[in-house]
């Protein structure tokens, strides 16, 4: 479940910080009180965990002093300011200098919560997206992020290794969720162009006009932003659907790859997405782009191609999700594994992440099935298990190997506890980890 906001409340009178801490803290917010704005700047730090209530006028430094100063470490904090009855231009001030909001005493505790929720819900976005952009900056959190262990998924990452430290331009094919657009984040991630900028770009989303002003320009006066191929300049450009691109755009993106020489000032990242039967990238582009495009090319494996990787994710998702949701993770029966592992999966990753989603609601309020669920996405598949396809060893290794790991992450790495709940002598634990390459050190 996402974790409460903190509130911090600076007041130099106790009473006021102690009745504005009662309230709030019976409106499910985590609260600390400061008598002053010295003492409150020592524990906010630029990534402060909530927002800040303050009075303006304190002895010492007062509230407009500690805004500047809070302001200059974080200028996305929400601070509300409460003021005295006639400060009404100090507040007009103080929302000058940065300020969420304020509140004029005696005032009306709803209106303070009221403003608080506006105040934290604005702060977990800020945060959310810092993390966001921090995790994308990350080469080694983007990896992890590409579960499994399956030959495809090994020479993915292998793929993306070699080439995030090439300079050539790289081409990324694989069918519609399967994760292209996180590949290219980590093909930036881990190269030499890491912390230079990153530039997403999807090209069915415009009409041709707009599109070749946001690509190439030129921009409107009133234009904040750079053509993409400026604003992208020395780091990657990613263009989503390239095949959506017209002709004529086609042209003058070949014409931006071949002026810059070699190596490339800026990569270009083309991220294509056929779903049209019996044609592919190189159907949909000139051959001259294709082919630059192509050097480097990466295609990602349908998620029915990665065997046991699919219990694998379902059961990290859906931990995911039931945290989130606050219950159960839901326990998969053998039955439900082998159908998770025979399902032809159109959606890929994608589909497998709402399918978790929906396993864990339907957990929380304690009816229905994983397998129910399987059968209303897929409505050619067989209620019992089957062997269609695979030898029935695999599906019962991959069960095997799901129960295990998930068992060791259930009791964080006890040997003990995982003997206990499955029935296993010690020996037979070890051997059946070291054959699925199970580390007990994962899991402490």
């Amino acid at each position: 479940m996402a974790k409460a906001m903190k509130i911090a409340i600076v007041d130099d009178e106790q009473d006021m910080r102690q009745s504005i801490s009662q309230w709030l803290a019976l409106s499910g917010y985590d609260t600390e009180t400061f008598a002053s704005a010295e003492d409150a700047l020592k524990a906010l730090g630029p990534d402060y965990p909530g927002i800040v209530i303050s009075d303006i006028k304190m002895p010492g430094m007062d509230g407009m002093q500690f805004l500047k100063k809070l302001m200059g470490s974080d200028s996305a904090l929400p601070v509300i300011m409460i003021t005295g009855h006639g400060d009404v231009p100090m507040a007009v001030e103080a929302m000058r200098v940065g300020a969420f909001d304020f509140l004029e005493k005696p005032f009306n505790p709803d209106r303070m919560t009221e403003l608080a929720k506006k105040a934290t819900n604005a702060r977990r976005l800020t945060l959310d997206n810092r993390a966001l952009r921090r995790e994308l900056s990350d080469g080694g959190q983007l990896m992890k992020k590409l579960i499994g262990s399956a030959p495809a998924m090994e020479r993915l990452k292998e793929d993306i290794l070699d080439l995030g430290q090439a300079d050539g331009h790289v081409l990324i094919d694989g069918e519609t969720g399967t994760g292209k657009t996180l590949v290219a984040h980590a093909l930036h991630a881990v190269g030499s162009r890491a912390g230079k900028k990153f530039v997403l770009l999807s090209c069915a989303a415009w009409d041709e006009d707009a599109l070749a002003k946001r690509l190439f320009g030129p921009m409107l006066p009133e234009d904040s932003q750079l053509p993409a191929v400026e604003e992208a300049r020395g780091g990657t450009l990613v263009l989503e659907d390239v095949e959506a691109l017209s002709d004529s755009l086609q042209a003058r993106l070949l014409s931006f790859i071949n002026d810059q020489g070699t190596p490339a000032e800026t990569r270009v990242v083309a991220i294509c997405n056929m779903q049209e039967q019996d044609r592919t990238c190189e159907d949909a582009l000139r051959s001259d782009l294709f082919y630059r495009l192509a050097a480097l090319r990466i295609t990602l494996p349908p998620l029915r191609q990665r065997g046991e990787d699919i219990l694998t994710l379902f059961t990290r998702l859906s931990e995911q999700f039931a945290d989130e949701y606050g219950c159960e993770t839901p326990q998969v029966s053998a039955q439900e594994a082998a159908q998770l592992l025979q399902a032809p999966w159109p959606g890929n990753v994608r589909q497998l992440i709402n399918l978790a989603e929906r396993a864990v609601l339907q957990s929380r309020r304690g009816s229905g099935t994983i397998a129910s669920l399987l059968m209303s996405d897929h409505e050619d598949m067989q209620p019992v298990m089957t062997t269609e396809g695979k030898p029935l060893k695999e599906y019962v290794e991959a069960f095997e190997r799901m129960l295990i790991d998930n068992t060791m992450r259930r009791h964080k790495g006890s040997i003990a506890s995982v003997m206990e709940e499955l029935c296993l002598p010690r020996r037979t634990l070890n051997e059946k980890m070291a054959k699925y390459g199970l580390a007990r050190a994962d899991y402490l």
